[in-house]
């Protein structure tokens, strides 16, 4: 039975995953790390990661882009493997998790969804038919909750597509400070936030009297919980590497 730490286990996510591995056999959490300490019946919750005193085999995080270095620290300290799902990160510190994956087993993804990463699939598909002949936009919807925008799934889609397109494209976040037509080689990217929305993702191919849509709709956040813990289950037993959701499937 693999020994689970959660890191932001206080918070919506972390509770949600708290969850998801008490109906589980094959883990157990041990242990949470929250700024916000709140008390949980069957496992210590540290406020830091310096304060962990108990024997971890993997990390998964849903906390904040401001945990990251000591995380990262306590991870490669202990060679604990880290599944990170948290959002917002700058580029630096995405060089760092990057950089970390030498040392230590990294499971990297903006979204943990299964479904979200069929769209990539999708959606890289039909890039590779339709771009260059199709505007590419993006829409993602979340909760009024929601901090970061775009989502750090809107940016895995927008990624891959203009992978898929060689890096000819750059991005557009919404429109209303430009006053000029689209150019053929924007992905334009639209945040919208509003009530309780767990998560909606759309990818819009439009071109000349024809539009295609692909789009992914989340209901729970059970389904990114869920991934988490199976994607640590998975990381618990690979070397050193930097590894994401197809790696997985």
């Amino acid at each position: 039975m693999r020994k689970v730490l959660i890191s932001g286990c206080c918070g919506k996510m972390g509770r949600v995953i708290a969850s998801v591995i008490e109906n589980r056999e094959d883990c157990k959490t041990v242990a949470g790390v929250d700024l916000y300490t709140q008390p949980y019946s069957d496992f210590p919750v540290f406020k830091t990661f310096d304060e962990v005193d108990v024997p971890v085999d993997v990390i998964i995080d849903f906390s904040n882009p401001s945990v990251l270095d000591d995380m990262l620290r306590y991870a490669q300290a202990h060679k604990t493997p880290v599944v990170i799902s948290t959002t917002g990160y700058q580029k630096e510190q995405i060089e760092q998790i990057h950089e970390a994956a030498k040392t230590i087993p990294v499971f990297f993804s903006f979204n943990m969804s299964l479904g979200i990463n069929l769209l990539v699939e999708l959606a890289k598909k039909a890039t590779k038919v339709l771009g260059g002949q199709f505007d590419i936009e993006i829409v993602e919807k979340h909760h009024n909750q929601k901090i970061d925008a775009p989502s750090g799934t809107a940016i895995m889609l927008a990624d891959a597509i203009n992978d898929t397109l060689d890096g000819s494209c750059h991005f557009v976040y919404d429109r209303h400070s430009q006053r000029k037509k689209r150019e053929k080689n924007e992905i334009g990217i639209h945040s919208v936030r509003g009530g309780t929305i767990v998560g909606d993702h759309e990818v819009i191919f439009a071109g000349r009297d024809e539009v295609i849509t692909l789009s992914h709709s989340a209901y729970s956040k059970e389904v990114f919980a869920v991934g988490s813990v199976n994607a640590a289950l998975f990381l618990a037993d690979q070397e050193p590497g930097l590894y994401q959701m197809s790696d997985m499937l």
